[in-house]
């Protein structure tokens, strides 16, 4: 009996440190550095500290990221399609900011509309086999927190 016990505290523990290891492990989440600080999507909802939602609906949003498809006129470029990565420019350290993707908005974080028309927070151009759209601009708007720069007036 003393034996059945042990075994079935100890699988519920097994499992854990199996997901665990799945989530923390060698999985590779979008991540980008900036100077000191790096920002990371992560799916472990209750760890992050920025949550990002989407809406289609332009009305609902509070920050809006424009698609370009020219790299000179995006605050915030991707293009990863390269041979290798730099695995070293995303170490998590203490300065790691955790980002997530949530399906509605929560505590009132940013909610992104996401198009390729303008005007824009933010304009990303995403060329990569890594990202997608929607990560790089959950990455850019958690980089910045819930504080989107000010709407820059569109040049003629």
């Amino acid at each position: 009996m003393l034996r059945f016990k042990i075994l079935a505290s100890v699988i519920p523990l097994l499992a854990a440190a199996v997901f665990a290891r799945s989530e923390i492990g060698p999985v590779s989440h979008p991540c980008i550095a900036l100077g000191d600080t790096s920002v990371e999507l992560t799916s472990l909802f209750w760890t992050a500290g920025v949550h990002v939602a989407f809406t289609d609906d332009p009305s609902r949003a509070t920050v809006r990221v424009q698609i370009t498809d020219d790299a000179d006129a995006a605050d915030f470029a991707v293009v990863d399609d390269g041979l290798g990565s730099d695995t070293e420019s995303c170490q998590a350290n203490p300065a790691t900011r955790l980002v997530t993707i949530a399906t509605q908005p929560v505590d009132g974080g940013p909610v992104i509309y996401l198009s390729a028309d303008g005007p824009a927070d933010y304009r990303v151009y995403v060329r990569s086999k890594t990202f997608s759209q929607r990560e790089a601009a959950a990455l850019i708007v958690g980089a910045r927190g819930d504080h989107p720069r000010p709407l820059q007036a569109a040049s003629l």
